[in-house]
């Protein structure tokens, strides 16, 4: 397959202490590029870049298949146990314009926990860290995974159960992003048919924004 036939996706996963985010980084890229186990302090101390093997069977174009080939940085997280804002939010800027400066961001992830409420003050929190990022076309660019999908449908809540007794906060925060939003399972091991799935919604999320992709430039503030 010729390199004309190939579909680079470039991805960053932002998120809290303990929400799950390099262990999605490693479901997206089939892979375990990311450290990630349970700690009583933040996991990730430092930005790290994984990419994916080609990836066949998820696109098309003009009825062609294409390889598909995932470029997913992980983050540390904020708030960190150990690293200031500014700190998190200078490392992360630098390692967006490192690895995605001349081809742009296709898409930010926040990553939530879905069997944990999402408060009003930590979701001020973050949608002002990642604006401070992205800018303010940042919602253009931001969709939501919520992890841990199995602890709520071990308590008994489909997806849309879960969403209809989710809270306001939550709620204005998907309609914000324009309902990009994906569960994600982070207990158990990921089959190739789920991982395909959800491929195939970031790839529809990328197509809703017009295949734009957004161009960050390192500056200190």
């Amino acid at each position: 397959m010729a390199a004309s036939d190939e579909m680079k996706i470039n991805l960053v996963v932002l998120g809290r202490t303990q929400t799950g985010k390099s262990t999605a980084g490693n479901i997206l890229l089939g892979s375990s590029d990311f450290e990630s186990h349970c700690s009583p302090s933040s996991v990730t101390t430092r930005c790290s870049l994984g990419r994916s093997c080609r990836i066949s069977g998820i696109a098309r174009r003009s009825g062609r298949e294409l390889a598909l080939c995932l470029r997913v940085l992980d983050t540390p997280s904020y708030p960190h146990s150990s690293l200031s804002k500014e700190q998190v939010r200078d490392s992360v800027r630098s390692a967006l314009a490192h690895h995605f400066g001349e081809e742009g961001l296709h898409l930010a992830l926040l990553v939530l926990r879905a069997d944990l409420p999402l408060c009003p003050d930590e979701s001020h929190q973050v949608v002002q860290f990642i604006e401070e990022l992205l800018g303010p076309t940042w919602k253009d660019f931001t969709a939501v995974l919520l992890t841990y999908a199995d602890k709520a449908e071990e308590a008994g809540f489909s997806e849309e159960a879960y969403l209809h007794s989710a809270s306001s906060t939550l709620l204005s925060l998907l309609s914000s992003v324009q309902h990009k939003y994906i569960f994600l399972d982070n207990q158990k091991s990921i089959i190739k048919e789920e991982r395909a799935i959800v491929l195939r919604k970031l790839l529809n999320f990328i197509r809703q924004n017009n295949n734009q992709v957004l161009l960050l430039k390192h500056t200190k503030e």
